[in-house]
């Protein structure tokens, strides 16, 4: 199955670039190309591509815009959206995230993370990159005092929910908890369901919020 991709992105050369790194897989074709957040919406809208590539600085609609527009949690049938930015602390990213962004990538993060970004979106997963998340929410959280509700999920799903936000896959979290990949799975979907969160990337900024990353 190919991975139909819309890129987003106000240089022509960033999207030639991308463009080149994309579709030197087999698996992944570029269908549209938008020099601004407007024109990425409307596109999005009329081809329905399986992800959206998009730039977090744009002219018209930023990619913060764009982002709610098409993924944001009032949207009926939502689109993947990878937000790519050339910064690694940036409150615009924290904002697509939180509009929903299933993943982030540094635009010099290298070929490989770009395609692995657009793969984990296609396949109903989030990539939460260590070099940009971790630091990001961090760095956002850090000053924000820890909240007074109690923590809703078990012992285990709390240990799934850090694995998260320390990027770690469902391989890499069965693997270091000791347990399947189904069972982490299914811990997922608890936890989502619990926090009323729709993804990875959520459940990361959820960790992070609430302090679970304070202990080990």
């Amino acid at each position: 199955m190919t991975i139909r991709v819309l890129l987003a992105d106000d240089q022509a050369m960033v999207r030639n670039g991308l463009r080149r790194i994309l579709e030197s897989r087999s698996d992944i074709t570029v269908v549209a190309e938008a020099p601004d957040g407007a024109e990425a919406i409307e596109a999005a809208r009329r081809l329905r591509p399986d992800v959206c590539l998009v730039d977090i600085r744009m002219p018209r609609l930023d990619g913060l815009e764009v982002t709610r527009a098409l993924a944001g949690p009032g949207v009926a049938d939502p689109l993947p959206v990878v937000v790519v930015t050339t910064f690694d602390l940036d409150e615009y990213v924290y904002g697509a995230l939180r509009g929903g962004a299933v993943g982030f990538v540094l635009k010099d993060a290298g070929p490989a993370l770009l395609i692995e970004a657009v793969r984990s979106a296609h396949a109903g997963d989030a990539l939460i990159s260590p070099s940009v998340t971790l630091r990001l929410l961090r760095h956002l959280t850090a000053a924000a005092p820890a909240p007074d509700r109690p923590n809703p999920l078990s012992d285990r799903e709390t240990e799934v929910a850090r694995a998260v936000a320390r990027g770690r896959t469902n391989q890499e979290t069965a693997d270091e908890l000791f347990i399947s990949v189904s069972t982490v799975k299914g811990h997922m979907s608890a936890i989502q369901t619990k926090l009323g969160l729709r993804n990875r990337v959520e459940v990361a900024a959820w960790a992070w919020e609430n302090h679970l990353m304070d202990t080990p």
